[in-house]
């Protein structure tokens, strides 16, 4: 989500906004509909990431669209879908780490003509260690994105001490070596559900 004031808004017409977008980002939060939200770094303007659960994309849209921060914000939507190595879905209870949040976004390319034993091997080591990762802390969430002609996708909410950390702990990941990987760094947004009394 995107986020430009209009040229010329009034200051107290654009707190109005905001003091109404916080309320309704409670409500819903409360209704288990918005579960996270973050800051992240934007050319221009106010950006966020929400991490959101609803029926279908229409109630989504619904949801987005009943906001009052609408006026001035775009949104750019990504369907999650579930990933085995998801700790809570992996039966992980969630585990506090240290230091920031990051989301990751990977495609993983096998090379052609990797044998398949070799392929079910990585993969097999690479779940093991999602499991070691969840339970220190440092991988929060995993969902699986649309396949691409590159190869298969995920994003996950990882958390680190530093960037530095944090590469060190991807690039040990059994599959990194078939990654790209994605990094966008997050920042606490005070609309947070988890910072939310």
């Amino acid at each position: 989500m995107t986020s430009h004031a209009s040229e010329g808004t009034p200051t107290g017409e654009a707190q109005g906004v905001r003091a109404a977008q916080a309320t309704l980002s409670r409500e819903l939060a409360m209704k288990g509909h918005l579960l996270r939200l973050w800051r992240i770094p934007v050319q221009s303007g106010y950006g966020s990431i929400g991490l959101f659960a609803a029926d279908d994309r229409g109630h989504l849209d619904e949801l987005l669209s009943s906001t009052p921060m609408r006026i001035w914000r775009t949104d750019d939507v990504t369907a999650l879908g579930a990933h085995s190595g998801d700790p809570p879905r992996a039966g992980i209870a969630a585990v506090p780490g240290k230091g920031p949040e990051y989301l990751i976004t990977t495609t993983v390319t096998v090379p052609p003509d990797t044998p398949s034993d070799v392929v079910d091997d990585t993969i097999s080591r690479e779940a093991v260690r999602e499991r070691d990762l969840a339970g220190r802390g440092h991988l929060v969430r995993i969902w699986a994105l649309p396949t691409t002609p590159d190869g298969q996708r995920t994003v996950g909410l990882w958390r680190a001490r530093d960037p530095g950390e944090l590469m060190a702990v991807v690039e040990a990941l059994p599959l990194s070596g078939w990654m790209t990987i994605e990094t966008t760094p997050l920042s606490p947004h005070p609309d947070d559900p988890v910072r939310l009394p």
